[in-house]
C-alpha cells in the first residue's frame, strides 16, 4: 500500500472540529437504526407484517450499507471527502422525513435502502475524514473519542428508540434525524476542510454489483434459516451465493483497477484482524437485539422499560472505547483487542449458561456490561491497528473494507438472533419473536425461546472466542514481521509496523500507535 504519506503538520490545524463534526453526523445515522430495534414489534404490529419483513426492515438498511461501503471508500479516495460526507448527511436525513410517513411495510423497507445508500457514504468518509485530519501521535486518542461515541450508539438507541416509541409514536425515531441532520451539514458546511483528489481510477461497477449480490444472499440465507416465510425460496442463496461470490473473486483478480485490492489480502494480520472484527461485531450488536426482544416478550415489559434496562451496556460501552484509546498510548493496540475479545466472550458466556425467564436483572446487567465493555476496548485498539501505516490516498478503500467486515458482523447478529432464537419455537408460533407486552407468548412458548436465547448466546460466545484466537495469531504475525530488517520505503510512506510507545511526547512520533 505505497502513496503519498499524510500531511501532519497542516493536519493539526481544525483536527479536533474535523472529529466532533464526523462523530455528530456518525453517530445521528448509528443513533437511529438501532433506535429502531427496540420498536420493532410496534413496527410489527402498526403494518401486520410477519418475522421475516419486520426484520428486514433492520436488514435491508444494513445489507446496503455494508455493500456500498467499499464503492463509498473509492468515491471518498477520488474526490473531496467533505462534500461526499456531506451528500450522505442530506440523504439520509431526507429519507428519515420519508420513512416516518411510509403507508405499508414494503415502503418503509424502500426508504431504510436509501438510508444505506446514504450511511454508506457517511460511514466510509468518516474515518478517512479523522485519520487525514489528526496527527499520527494523537490519532489513537481521536480514535477512542470517535468510535467510543459511535460504538455507544447503537447500544443507546434501544432506550431512545422506546422513548419516543411508547410517548410519542414510534415514527419519531425517523423524524428525530431531521432537526440533527440540519445541523450536521450546517456545521459540516463551515468547519469541514475540503480535500483535493488523491485518486483517479475507475470505480469497479461490476464488482460492486457482485459484491451486493454475494453478500445480500448470506444474509438472506440466515435470516429465511428462522422464519417459515421462506418456503419454496431456500434454494436462492445456497445456490445463487456461491456463484456470485466466486464470480467476485474472478472480477477482483482480472479488473484493471479492481474494487477492493487484492494486495490487501496478502496481509494475513489484516485478514485476521479484519475477521475478528466481523466476528466480534455479531455478538456486540446481537445482544443488544436479543437483549430488546427478551425483556418485552419475557419479562413482559413496555417498549420503553426495555429500553431503559439494556442501558447499563451503553453506558459502558461510552466509556470503554475512550479508555481502549488511551490505553493504546502505553500498551501494543494489538494485545488491547485481545484482551477485550475475551472479556465479551466472558460477558456473552453468562446468559448462554444462565439465562431463564426469571433470571435476576443484575446478573444480565454484568453480562451486558462485560459485552460492552469488551467490545468497545477491542473495537478502538483493533481499528487502531488497522489503519495505522496506511498512505492518504488509500484511506479511504482501507476503511471501506475494515467497516465493510464490521458492518458484515452488524447485519449477521440480528439475522442469526431471528434464525437461532427461533429456531426452537414451533413453525405457528414464529411471529411471538416480535410480541409486544400487551400480546404476550403463552408459558410454553416463552420456554422454548428462552431456550433459543440461550442457544443464540452460546453461539455469540463462541464467536467472540475465535475472534480473541485470530487476535492473538494476528499479533504473533506482526512481532515476528517487526524483527526483521524492513524493505527501502518511499520517501513520506508511514512503516506499517510502528514501535511500542515508549512515552507521549512530541518527539516520539510513534506514541499512541501500540502495535
Amino acid at each position: 500500500m505505497s502513496g503519498p504519506a499524510r500531511n501532519v503538520p497542516q493536519a493539526r490545524a481544525g483536527a479536533w472540529q474535523t472529529v466532533a463534526t464526523v462523530t455528530l453526523g456518525t453517530v445521528m445515522l448509528v443513533l437511529s437504526s438501532s433506535a429502531l430495534n427496540i420498536a420493532l414489534p410496534l413496527v410489527a404490529e402498526r403494518y401486520r407484517a410477519g418475522p421475516l419483513a419486520a426484520t428486514w426492515t433492520v436488514l435491508g438498511f444494513m445489507l446496503v450499507q455494508t455493500c456500498l461501503l467499499v464503492v463509498a471508500g473509492r468515491v471518498a479516495d477520488r474526490f473531496d471527502r467533505r462534500r461526499i460526507y456531506l451528500l450522505g448527511v442530506l440523504v439520509f436525513t431526507v429519507a428519515s422525513l420519508g420513512a416516518g410517513f411510509s403507508p405499508s411495510i414494503g415502503v418503509l423497507i424502500a426508504w431504510r435502502v436509501v438510508q444505506g445508500v446514504a450511511a454508506a457514504l457517511v460511514m466510509a468518509n468518516g474515518t478517512a475524514l479523522i485519520a487525514a485530519a489528526v496527527p499520527p501521535s494523537r490519532l489513537s486518542q481521536a480514535m477512542g473519542v470517535y468510535l467510543g461515541l459511535m460504538a455507544a450508539a447503537p447500544l443507546i438507541g434501544p432506550s431512545v428508540g422506546g422513548y419516543l416509541a411508547e410517548n410519542v409514536g414510534w415514527e419519531w425515531v425517523f423524524w428525530l434525524n431531521v432537526p440533527a441532520g440540519a445541523a450536521t451539514l450546517v456545521w459540516g458546511a463551515l468547519v469541514l476542510p475540503r480535500s483535493r483528489s488523491l485518486a483517479r481510477d475507475p470505480i469497479d461497477a461490476v464488482g460492486a454489483a457482485l459484491l451486493t449480490g454475494w453478500l445480500g444472499m448470506l444474509v438472506l440465507a440466515v435470516s429465511q434459516a428462522g422464519s417459515r416465510e421462506s418456503a419454496g425460496t431456500g434454494w436462492l442463496p445456497a445456490v445463487a451465493g456461491p456463484l456470485l461470490f466466486l464470480g467476485f473473486v474472478v472480477r477482483q483478480r482480472k479488473a484493471k483497477v479492481p474494487l477492493v485490492d487484492p494486495s490487501l489480502f496478502t496481509d494475513r494480520p489484516f485478514v485476521l484482524s479484519g475477521l475478528a472484527t466481523t466476528l466480534s461485531a455479531v455478538g456486540w450488536v446481537g445482544n443488544v437485539f436479543l437483549m430488546a426482544l427478551y425483556f418485552q416478550n419475557t419479562k413482559g415489559m413496555s417498549t420503553a422499560e426495555a429500553g431503559l434496562a439494556v442501558l447499563p451496556g451503553p453506558i459502558v460501552g461510552m466509556i470503554a472505547s475512550p479508555i481502549g484509546g488511551q490505553l493504546g498510548r502505553r500498551f501494543r493496540a494489538d494485545r488491547i483487542a485481545v484482551a477485550g475479545a475475551l472479556t465479551a466472550a466472558a460477558g456473552l458466556a453468562i446468559p448462554a449458561l444462565l439465562l431463564e425467564r426469571d433470571t435476576p436483572y443484575p446478573l444480565i446487567a454484568a453480562a451486558m456490561i462485560l459485552v460492552s465493555a469488551g467490545s468497545g476496548i477491542l473495537y478502538t485498539a483493533n481499528t487502531t491497528v488497522i489503519m495505522m501505516g496506511v498512505p492518504g490516498d488509500r484511506l479511504g478503500v482501507v476503511n471501506g473494507v475494515r467497516l465493510t467486515l464490521h458492518n458484515l458482523g452488524n447485519v449477521l447478529g440480528p439475522a442469526l438472533c431471528v434464525a437461532v432464537a427461533s429456531s426452537r419455537l414451533a413453525a405457528e408460533d414464529r411471529h411471538l419473536l416480535y410480541a409486544t407486552a400487551a400480546a404476550r407468548p403463552s408459558a410454553d412458548a416463552v420456554a422454548a425461546l428462552v431456550t433459543g436465547y440461550r442457544l443464540a448466546f452460546a453461539v455469540f460466545a463462541a464467536a467472540a472466542l475465535v475472534a480473541s484466537v485470530l487476535l492473538v495469531i494476528a499479533a504473533r504475525g506482526r512481532t515476528r514481521a517487526a524483527t526483521l530488517v524492513p524493505p527501502p520505503r518511499a520517501v513520506g510512506e508511514p512503516p506499517v509496523i510502528a514501535e511500542e510507545p515508549v512515552e507521549d511526547s512530541a518527539e516520539n512520533p510513534q506514541s499512541g500507535r501500540g502495535a
